[in-house]
């Protein structure tokens, strides 16, 4: 069990890849606190997310569980309070005392300072560069033994573009990923592919095109629990490699449109 706070490597390209919902450790002090119970709460983490990013030189990867503070929301709204802010989920027994919640808020303001310096380096190290801001979903919703969610509102990856305030710009790049993410076989499939169906992008990234755009791009890719039981947690990691070497795939294609928009490489 991870007690550091998350993981972040560097190296030489414009390209960050990050699993901000991928960790599930909750400081003890949080812990007493908590009604919901630890499967639960797995279920709505993004388990094994982290994994996807391990062929980049940049990787952001998150320890610590949402439901102690959730990076991608708005400050205001980081902690969940009442089971409106979890999709009906009773997280805590009782109001979390007042210097717990500052606690935990300083790990949401550290995380977005670090980000804002190494933003601040990327925009001026390559002027232009990417985020590729990976989650999961779920969409067994009504049960382990109840019949799947529906393919029509509920694609392989959603592709959450929303926030991207100069469109326009990055029209080609958006486009390019999405035909390379449509045209991998997976397990003897291709993988629906779409935009802004499901989910449009969270706080992150509208806080990173709100302070940096138009020299990022953040493209937030929720891909279907496909890789794994979500009710279980158990993982298939043959799938889970796969998606790793698809996002892989995707660094060529985004470095060449880099290089067209004027990126220095």
């Amino acid at each position: 069990m991870k007690k550091v706070l998350w993981q972040i490597n560097t190296g030489n390209s414009p390209i960050i890849s990050t699993a901000i919902h991928n960790g599930h450790f909750i400081r003890k002090e949080i812990k007493d606190f908590l009604f919901l119970n630890e499967e639960d709460r797995l279920r709505e983490e993004d388990p094994y997310v982290g994994l996807f990013t391990k062929y980049f030189d940049n990787r952001i990867v998150v320890y610590r569980s949402r439901f102690e503070i959730d990076l991608n929301r708005p400050r205001e709204k980081a902690i969940y309070k009442t089971p409106k802010d979890a999709w009906g989920l009773q997280v805590y027994k009782t109001d979390l005392p007042k210097h717990l919640e500052e606690k935990s808020l300083l790990i949401y303001d550290l995380f977005y300072r670090l980000m804002s310096e190494l933003f601040i380096y990327m925009k001026k190290r390559y002027r232009y560069f990417v985020v590729l801001d990976m989650h999961s979903y779920n969409y067994r919703r009504k049960g382990p033994d109840a019949p799947p969610e529906p393919d029509k509102f509920n694609p392989d990856i959603n592709l959450g573009t929303k926030t991207i305030k100069n469109r326009k710009l990055w029209e080609t790049l958006i486009e390019a990923v999405k035909e390379q993410l449509s045209k991998h076989e997976f397990f003897g499939k291709y993988l629906d592919v779409r935009e802004n169906i499901k989910f449009y992008g969270g706080y992150f990234a509208r806080w990173s095109h709100e302070n940096f755009g138009p020299n990022v791009c953040v493209l937030s890719l929720e891909f279907k629990k496909i890789f794994m039981d979500e009710w279980t947690g158990e993982a298939d990691f043959e799938k889970i490699e796969e998606i790793s070497r698809l996002v892989k795939s995707l660094e060529p294609v985004i470095l060449k449109e880099l290089v067209s928009l004027g990126a220095k490489l």
